[in-house]
C-alpha cells in the first residue's frame, strides 16, 4: 500500500524558499540608468526583455564577422569577499571577455553578465554591477542584458558568482589571425595593472601559507587593495592602432602567462625570444615569487608579470606601434622577436 506524506497546513511562497521576487524586480530598476549609461549606437532595446537586440551597421561592416567570448573571474572573488570590495570586480569580468575578442580585431559592441548569489543584497549587487557598467564604458560596449540568478543554498552568506559574454565585430578582410606573422616580426608588450583575473589560486595558496594580512601596507595602497587591482582594458588604444597600420597578432596574457599564450597566435616552427630586461617587474610579481619561492619559469607561466597584452608587428612597425601606444596612454616597451626554429610547435624563449 503506498503511503503519501501529509500536506502542510501553512500558505508557502517563493519567498518562504529563500527568493524574493519583489527585491529582485526593485534591483533591476536601480541597475537601469547603469546599462543606460553604455548604450552606444546598434542598441535596439532598454534592459529588461527576453533578449537584448541589437543592430550591426552594415556600411561600416560590409562582410561582418562576429566574435564572442565568455569568461569569468576565478578566485579573485574570493578576496573581494575578505575584503568586501565589490566595485572594480564587474571591471575584472568585462576586462576578461572583450580583451580576448580584441585580439581577433573585433570591436565589442555588447556584454551580457551573469551574477548568481544565494541570497540578493542590494548594496553588494549593485556594486558589481556598477564596475561592469564602468568596464563596458571604458571599452566602448554596451551592457546589453543579463541574469541575477538567486539560488538559496548554494553559496555561502555573502557570497556569489560572476560569468561575462562579449560579441564583437570586425569586417573580414581586417581579422586578426596570426596568419601573417613572421620571423623578424616584433613583440611589443603593453603594461598590466597587476596579476588581473589570472593566478589567484596560488595568490591564496601564498596568502595563506604565509598567514599574510590583506591589511598589511603595500606600496600606496594595502596588499588585498593592490591584489584586487583591476584587469586592464586595451580596446580603445588598439582600437586607435588598427585604424593607423597593420597588427599581424595579438596575444590576451592570461592564464598560463606569456609562456603558454604566446604560442597560440604563432606560426609552426617559430619561437618568441623574449629579451627579460626589456620591462620591469611590478613589486606585487616580486613579492609574490619571494614569498611563495616560486622559480621564474613557474612565474611566466602562471602570471602575465606585468605584460598584459602583446602586439606583433613587422620590425619596421615597430616603433611606430610603441610611440601610438604610448599616446593613448599605455606603457609599451620592444620585449621580443620572432625567429624561426627547428621545432613544429611554437615555443617561447626568455632571454637575457
Amino acid at each position: 500500500m503506498t503511503s503519501h506524506s501529509t500536506a502542510l497546513s501553512q500558505l508557502l511562497s517563493y519567498r518562504d524558499a529563500g527568493v524574493d521576487i519583489d527585491a529582485g524586480n526593485r534591483f533591476i530598476e536601480h541597475i537601469k540608468p547603469l546599462a543606460r549609461s553604455t548604450i552606444r549606437p546598434g542598441v535596439l532595446a532598454d534592459i529588461g526583455g527576453f533578449g537584448g537586440l541589437f543592430g550591426i551597421d552594415t556600411k561600416q561592416f560590409p562582410e561582418p564577422v562576429l566574435v564572442s567570448g565568455a569568461d569569468g573571474v576565478g578566485t579573485k572573488l574570493k578576496l573581494a569577499f575578505e575584503m568586501q570590495k565589490h566595485d572594480t570586480i564587474g571591471i575584472d569580468l568585462v576586462a576578461m571577455c572583450v580583451n580576448d575578442i580584441i585580439v581577433q580585431g573585433a570591436e565589442p559592441l555588447f556584454f551580457l553578465d551573469y551574477f548568481a548569489t544565494g541570497r540578493l543584497a542590494q548594496g553588494q549587487a549593485e556594486a558589481v554591477i556598477r564596475g561592469i557598467a564602468e568596464g563596458c564604458r571604458q571599452s566602448g560596449c554596451a551592457l546589453l542584458g543579463g541574469e541575477t540568478a538567486e539560488m538559496p543554498g548554494m553559496y555561502d552568506e555573502g557570497e556569489y558568482d560572476l560569468a561575462g559574454f562579449a560579441v564583437g565585430v570586425v569586417n573580414r578582410d581586417r581579422l586578426i589571425d596570426g596568419s601573417r606573422i613572421s620571423c623578424g616580426d616584433s613583440i611589443i608588450g603593453l603594461a598590466a595593472g597587476g596579476p588581473h583575473s589570472n593566478g589567484y589560486s596560488l595568490i591564496r595558496k601564498i596568502l595563506a601559507i604565509g598567514d599574510h594580512n590583506l591589511q598589511m601596507p603595500f606600496g600606496n595602497k594595502n596588499l588585498g587593495e593592490t591584489l584586487l587591482t583591476p584587469t586592464k582594458l586595451y580596446i580603445r588604444p588598439l582600437l586607435k592602432l588598427f585604424n593607423q597600420l597593420e597588427v599581424r597578432g595579438l596575444v590576451h596574457i592570461t592564464g598560463g602567462g606569456l609562456t603558454e599564450n604566446l604560442p597560440r597566435v604563432m606560426p609552426n616552427n617559430t619561437v618568441a625570444r623574449i629579451s627579460e630586461g626589456s620591462w620591469q617587474w611590478p613589486e606585487i610579481f616580486i613579492w609574490l615569487q619571494k614569498q611563495g619561492n616560486i622559480k621564474t619559469d613557474e612565474m611566466y607561466r602562471t602570471f602575465n608579470c606585468g605584460i598584459g597584452m602583446c602586439v606583433i608587428v613587422d620590425n619596421s612597425q615597430a616603433e611606430a606601434t610603441v610611440n601610438i601606444l604610448r599616446d593613448c596612454g599605455e606603457t609599451a616597451d620592444i620585449i621580443g622577436i620572432i625567429a624561426a626554429q627547428n621545432n613544429i610547435q611554437p615555443t617561447v624563449e626568455f632571454v637575457e
